[in-house]
């Protein structure tokens, strides 16, 4: 297929009703008004998605696929990617104009946001669109080996040290991880796989439980956005700009230089690269006394922006 073709397919198979849902949670936090019940809203589906249906995928995924070293090269390339962005962001924010002003809450919780990836929640769709069904072993990999340890310990340091020195909580950062259900979910979907006691059924239960993972944290996601207060600010849109593009750029250019014709696997790391800054961000900026509201703006603008980056890097060749 042209990439006229594929860009086409793209826009209209996943993006359009990833833009739908979002749309359908903006419009039902009109419903309900700014704060309050949507706020209550948005955190209760975090949770479902976060405790059920998400572990559930996982630990399905993990039951079911092998690990290679394939698998293992995305987690490593998107790392490389967003410490890539973290440098930038920190010379950006903390050594130029652009970051004068700022308050260091606002910006470790913006730097956090040009960091980390909705790998998950948008990379599966389009990871789906290039590469297939069983694509969504990437994006799970690559959220178990590279965001969840690097976010709750590099991600967590930024937040406590470089943002809000006096007040933030400091947690016991290996029980905070320890104690995460998708962590056991992935563990226990390996234990079965590798002892034989996948039980195919269970399996196929904890996907159907699992599908519901994206739509509901993408309804979510057009709750968290400030539509009413969506103004563009420079440091925002600089650092959406750099997590749209400098890491899938810089880990292109990796790709080349050690490969002649990069892997499936390369190829997917490129696209959770480019993905718009994860939601998380948000979740840390609350719970660490970050700007909260830079962060949401953060949130809202690069995933609009998406919609203009990826056709970018997709005329590019990027994604094969």
């Amino acid at each position: 297929m042209s990439t006229a073709g594929n860009l086409a397919g793209l826009m209209v198979q996943v993006m359009l009703p990833l833009s739908l849902l979002v749309a359908a949670g903006g419009w039902w936090a009109a419903r309900l008004g700014e704060g309050g019940e949507a706020d209550m809203l948005r955190t209760q589906l975090n949770r479902l998605v976060l405790n059920l249906f998400y572990p559930a995928i996982l630990f399905a995924v993990a039951a079911s696929t092998p690990v290679s070293t394939d698998l293992l090269t995305v987690p490593l390339l998107v790392g490389l990617g967003a410490l890539a962005n973290g440098v930038l962001l920190y010379l950006l924010l903390w050594k130029t104009r652009l970051g004068e002003g700022l308050a260091d809450t606002t910006r470790a919780a913006l730097m956090l946001g040009g960091m980390f990836g909705n790998t998950f929640n948008v990379g599966v769709p389009v990871l789906e669109y290039f590469f297939g069904a069983g694509a969504m072993r990437y994006a799970i990999f690559n959220d178990m080996f590279m965001t969840m340890p690097v976010v709750w310990t590099l991600g967590v340091w930024i937040a406590t040290r470089l943002g809000s020195h006096a007040h933030g909580e400091r947690p016991d950062l290996l029980h905070t991880v320890l104690m995460m259900p998708p962590i056991w979910a992935f563990v226990l979907g390996l234990g079965m796989q590798y002892t034989g006691l996948a039980y195919p059924p269970l399996i196929q239960a904890a996907r159907f439980i699992g599908q519901a993972a994206i739509p509901v944290i993408m309804f979510a996601l057009g709750l968290t956005i400030p539509w009413r207060r969506l103004v563009p600010r420079s440091e925002v849109l600089t650092v959406a700009a750099v997590k749209l593009l400098v890491a899938p750029l810089l880990v292109w250019a990796l790709v080349l230089a050690i490969s002649s014709k990069p892997s499936e696997a390369q190829h997917a790391s490129l696209i959770e690269c480019a993905t718009p800054t994860f939601m998380t961000s948000l979740m840390l900026a609350e719970r660490f006394r970050l700007d909260a509201p830079a962060s949401a703006l953060l949130i809202g603008w690069s995933t609009l922006l998406f919609w203009l980056s990826l056709p970018l890097l997709m005329s590019f060749g990027l994604f094969g």
